[in-house]
């Protein structure tokens, strides 16, 4: 059953919320209903599960011998 829920929020903020949910293509709505699924997750000690870009992703690094300071190297090069 789905209840309708009434927030009071900065003018500023519901604009944001607006330009994000517009983005991903989700509306203001399953946004908030998503946080308040994780919060509920975290409470019971569950994990949010991971999209599956970033699933396909985990543990790709593993056991690689990258430094930090060759991580570090690489971004300034990226993006200086």
């Amino acid at each position: 059953m789905n209840t309708k829920l009434t927030l009071r929020l900065d003018d500023e903020l519901i604009d944001s919320a607006k330009q994000h949910a517009a983005r991903t293509g989700k509306s203001v709505s399953r946004i908030v209903a998503d946080l308040f699924e994780m919060i509920r997750n975290e409470k019971q000690g569950r994990e949010f599960p991971l999209p599956p870009v970033v699933k396909s992703l985990k543990g790709a690094l593993k056991g690689s011998p990258v430094e930090e300071s060759e991580y570090r190297k690489h971004l300034e090069e990226k993006y200086l």
